[in-house]
Order: structure tokens, then sequence, then C-alpha cells
């Protein structure tokens, strides 16, 4: 046909990385975007602006896509973030919880891929404060192995106490607080919780308490100074129990209180009048329930009372637990949860009787809220303490933790048991005495 041309395959052109970050975006982002390539997209006047500063960054998240990859760049530095302080970007976390992603399709794919180059699509070895894979710590043990879970226990809390101090505030206590009121302080909030689990457990003078999971001692130190409890804490952390140990004795209460470095199966002490857990079953994983509460059963006394305190997932759906996470690789190993219902029926299946529970949830977003102020408020000696990744790990996790609870992603809920004896008497009023 006369006029006929054929110009032939065109060039590939690559996408420049603002340009692929438009391609996946299924609606505008509330975030200005900006790479080392020169390229941005995004409101030019927008709060906050996410800078790629090197290849690495892309790499990272090219090849760990979702929270893992951008984790990874960000604690790295690969990642800079100006609009929010690292010691709690919440309004960052918020608003990439708005974005809304598309899949692409194979041809684009395709050309993400060809954009990227061959060198983007190979993972750079991850920060060093990152927990191995799953697969690789299993080669170390099985998972809740007493080996393995003092492992996981190690990578979260024997941080520094001084930076837990920076963090956590006076009562250095790493467990959801209990607000009273609108302006309660997380000092006032923290002494209400454990001031209600007291309650609720019925402490009296002469009492013997166990406290599985004691972090701290906080608990534990509660018990005995204000109610007269002998009170035993355990916990899988050498360097909680140096600490504890160390602030029984400055407040004199060796006589009352005690704090192990050691695993709670270990206990071997019985007949306790109440057991509390404040933040453990979420370590111990959800097939260790039976077991679990089973343990904690036949340490109390006949009428004796439990106080189990632990997150939950909003729902008790059964579904496989995905791993390898930012939680999962940075913050809590193996770590695991369900929803409030299953852990009811856990307990009593062990044989304990549910009288009370609650949902602390909105509680729970306030205190990591709070401890993200205090990590703010202490950013340079943080850093100067345990280096800018660890720091910057610690305030998305607080924030990102925050968000979570916000939005009922995730829950807190206290559960109150007892152990009826053999004739199902309970030894429980007929209505609660603890009141809010």
């Amino acid at each position: 046909m006369l006029g006929r041309t054929d110009a032939g395959p065109q060039p590939f052109r690559p996408l420049l990385l603002a340009e692929i970050f438009d391609v996946l975006l299924a609606e505008p982002s509330p975030v200005r975007f900006t790479a080392y390539d020169g390229s941005s997209t995004g409101p030019a006047d927008a709060e906050i602006t996410v800078s790629l500063n090197n290849p690495r960054a892309a790499a990272y998240v090219a090849t760990a896509p979702g929270s893992l990859g951008l984790a990874r760049a960000y604690v790295s530095g690969d990642i800079q973030v100006s609009g929010v302080h690292p010691g709690n970007p919440y309004a960052l976390l918020a608003a990439m919880d708005q974005l809304k992603w598309r899949r692409p399709d194979v041809r684009t794919t395709v050309r993400i891929a060809r954009s990227l180059g061959l060198q983007r699509l190979v993972p750079p070895p991850p920060p060093p404060q990152e927990a191995l894979p799953d697969w690789r710590r299993t080669l170390e043990g099985l998972r809740h192995s007493r080996h393995r879970d003092a492992e996981a226990i190690h990578h979260h809390y024997d941080v520094s106490n001084e930076f837990y101090e920076m963090l956590l505030g006076p009562s250095m206590t790493y467990t959801c607080a209990l607000y009273p009121h609108e302006g309660a302080t997380l000092e006032e909030a923290q002494f209400n919780k454990y001031d209600l689990v007291a309650r609720k457990l019925g402490l009296k003078p002469g009492m013997r308490l166990l406290d599985v999971g004691c972090g701290w001692g906080g608990m534990v130190r509660h018990a005995a100074e204000h109610y007269g409890v002998k009170a035993l804490g355990v916990t899988l952390s050498a360097e909680q129990a140096e600490w504890a140990q160390q602030e029984i004795k400055r407040q004199g209460l060796e006589h009352l209180a005690e704090v192990r470095h050691g695993d709670y199966r270990d206990v071997t002490e019985g007949d306790f009048d109440a057991v509390s857990s404040i933040g453990l079953t979420e370590h111990i994983g959800v097939g260790n329930y039976p077991a679990y509460f089973s343990f904690l059963r036949d340490r109390l006394r006949p009428g004796g009372r439990l106080l189990n305190h632990s997150i939950t997932r909003p729902d008790n759906i059964h579904e496989p637990r995905v791993r390898g996470g930012f939680i999962d690789r940075y913050i809590f190993p193996d770590g695991e949860l369900t929803g409030a219902g299953g852990m009811i029926v856990a307990l009593q299946n062990a044989g304990l009787e549910m009288r009370h529970e609650e949902n602390l949830r909105e509680h729970y977003a306030r205190t990591c809220a709070a401890w993200g102020a205090n990590l703010t408020a202490n950013w340079d000696a943080a850093v100067a303490e345990v280096g800018e990744a660890t720091a910057r790990i610690w305030g998305m996790y607080l924030a990102g933790s925050s968000l979570g609870f916000d939005k009922r992603q995730i829950e807190l809920h206290q559960v109150l048991a007892v152990r009826p004896d053999e004739r199902g008497c309970s030894d429980y009023p007929l209505r609660h005495t603890f009141g809010v």
C-alpha cells in the first residue's frame, strides 16, 4: 500500500522510580516521593516527603515488597523522611496506610523489572538488627522450644536497661497502661493498671502471687508494696531480672518480693493464691496454650485466680501465621496472636473458669503513643545508647502499634479466671468487687 511505513519495534524506555511508584498506585499519594534518580511525584506541598537515597533502598523495596523491605531501607538510613520525627513516625504510617495499591499485569511487571535492572533484584544483606528468617531459626531449635524462646526474648528485651528507662519512664513497665481519665499521665496509668490487676485477683496481705513473664518486676513490686503479698516473678531476660532485683532491694521489699531469671516452666512451687500473666501469652505460641494454661492452673490452689493480660487479634478466624514481616524479623521473633475467644476457650479447656473479660484496646494505643513521646524526648540519648538504627526500629514499631490499636487491627484483652475445686466451688463473690 502506498504511503505505508514500518517503524519497527519501539526502543525500551526505562521507568524512573517515581514513575514506578505512580504505576503501582491506584489513587494519588498524600505524601511526596523523591528518588536518587531525580524523579519525584506526589503533592509538592505535602507535609511528609519520603526519599529513596540510593540504589540499595530500591533493591530493599523491590526484593521484599511490603513492610519488611521498607523497614530494611528505613533502618539502614537508605530512606529518609521529612515532616515527622523518627522517634514517632505515626503521621507517616497513617499516611502510608491510606495508599491504595494496584496489582500490575504481567507486561507492566516485566517493564518494572527491566527498569530496575538485575542488580536491583538481588536482595542486599539485611541490617544487622534483623532476626534470622524462620527457617534459619528452626535450624537452631523448634519454635517455642526453651532455647528458641530464650533467644527470642533476648532479641527483644535485652537491648539495654538504660534505653528502656528512657522509653518506659520510672515505672519500667512495658505493657498496656490503664488510663483512668483523659488527662492521666503514663505513670498514673501504669499504677492504675497494676492496681486493677491486684484488685481483680483479690490480693490481700499474706497471700502468694506468681507473676510469669514479669519483666522488670512492676507487678511483683506493686503487689508486695501496696498489698502485703509475697510475690515471685519469673523472666527469661537476664537484664530484666538483674534490674528488678536491684530495684526490689532499693525499695526494701526483699522480704516479700523476688524476681528469678528463668523459664516459667521451671517454677516448681504451687498453691499460689493468684497468678498474673501480663504480656507473656503473645510469646508462647497459640499451639502451646493448652499446656500453658494447664501449667498455670496447676500452680494455683483451688479457688485461686488467674489474670491473663494479652494482645489479641480482632477475630478468632484460624489462619496460618504470616511470618517474615517487620514485626517478626525486628520486634517479636516467633510471636503469635489469636482472638480473645480462642484464648478463653483454651483456658476453659484447661479446667479454669472464666469470670470476667474486658478489651483495653484504646488504652494500648495511648500507651504506645506515650512511649513514642518518651523516645522522641530522649532521642539523642537513645541513639547514643543503642545506635540510630535500633532507635529508628523502635520509633517505627511504637507508631505502627499505636496505629494498629487505633484501627482495631489488634486488641488488648484482660481475662480473669478461677480454678474451681473438685466440687465446682470457685470461692468467688456473687458480684465483682474490683470495680473499674
